[in-house]
Parts: structure tokens; C-alpha cells; sequence
């Protein structure tokens, strides 16, 4: 059995997402050569709902493509003879400033994933990183530059992300077994 906690609900991811498109546009100075790329698939609805935001606050619109990083995992078998494929992105790369989106940061092996495949597709000028959700625990050098809330856990906790797109509702949730320390 395990004891569950919210730790985000709806009105909070939009709060964090609003000001994750403020800092893109802050840091990037408007969105000028910016293309937003979601890893399959929570990601990808943040990065749709962000660029939602984005062409609220600056009056235009921002691309959005979706990375497929299934065949760059480390945690997974390779299929011999198969191409890698890197996903779907209706866009070219090339000197663009890419923002790649996920929904949960913890070890980093999906982002050094994610990172190989958009070399695959390109050449970008720079890839900076925003998350939903950071909780620690990383085993590479990944350090994201957009956080939407910092929840630090144990390694026993999960954190799962649920969007309305997907899951028919919006929140975050932080289960840990039970008895244990949260």
C-alpha cells in the first residue's frame, strides 16, 4: 500500500507553466529563432500548453515539435538493423534555440536520451531544459533551466504527473509506500 499526497493540482501547473513561458521569453528575449520540442509524450502536451502561453505574451507563434526517444534509451534493449528514429519534428533544427520539455526530471538518462536523438536531427545553436517537475537524484551533469516546482524525495518515492490530454484530469502526485518517511 501506498500513501499519496497532490502536490500540484490544475491551478498550480498552469501558475508554473505561465511563468515558465515568461522566463522562455525573459531569457531568450523574445522567441526569435526558439523552438519548443516535448519528449513523448507528457512533454509534449507542456510544451503545446506553454506555447499556448508564449503567443499570449509575446503575439505569435512558436513551433512546437515532439521527440520519440524510445530507441535512445540506455534502460532498453536495441533492436539490431533498426535506424534510430528521433520523432516528429515539423521543423528543422539547424541554429535554432531548441527548449526540450519533460514532464519529471530525476536521474537524467531520459534527457541524455532526448539530447542524442536531437543531435540526430540537427545541429541546434543551443538546448536549454524545462521540466514540470525536478526531484533530484541525478546520476549525469543535467541541470534544468526551467522548473516548473523543486520536490525533493527519496529514492523510494514516485512522482507521477497526470494531464487533462491524457489522463482526463491535471496534477501531480507524490506516493511513497506506506510506513515509510515522506
Amino acid at each position: 500500500m501506498q500513501d499519496t499526497r497532490i502536490i500540484m493540482d490544475e491551478a498550480a501547473i498552469r501558475r508554473a507553466l505561465t511563468r515558465i513561458a515568461h522566463e522562455i521569453a525573459e531569457k531568450n528575449k523574445g522567441i526569435e529563432g526558439c523552438v519548443l520540442v516535448g519528449i513523448r509524450t507528457r512533454g509534449i502536451y507542456l510544451a503545446r500548453r506553454v506555447a499556448e502561453r508564449i503567443r499570449d505574451i509575446e503575439g505569435q507563434a512558436i513551433a512546437v515539435g515532439e521527440l520519440d526517444i524510445t530507441r535512445y534509451r540506455d534502460d532498453r534493449p536495441q533492436e539490431a538493423d533498426t535506424a534510430r528514429q528521433a520523432g516528429e519534428l515539423p521543423f528543422p533544427i539547424q541554429d535554432k534555440r531548441v527548449i526540450l520539455f519533460d514532464d519529471v526530471l530525476y536521474t537524467g538518462r531520459t534527457i541524455r536520451a532526448a539530447l542524442d536523438a536531437l543531435m540526430d536531427c540537427g545541429r541546434p545553436q543551443s538546448i536549454q531544459l524545462a521540466v514540470l517537475v525536478d526531484r533530484g537524484h541525478r546520476e549525469l551533469p543535467i541541470r534544468p533551466d526551467y522548473v516548473g516546482k523543486n520536490v525533493p524525495t527519496s529514492r523510494q518515492e514516485k512522482i507521477e504527473v497526470r494531464l487533462a490530454e491524457i489522463d482526463r484530469t491535471d496534477g501531480v502526485i507524490l506516493s511513497h509506500p506506506h510506513g515509510s518517511e515522506a
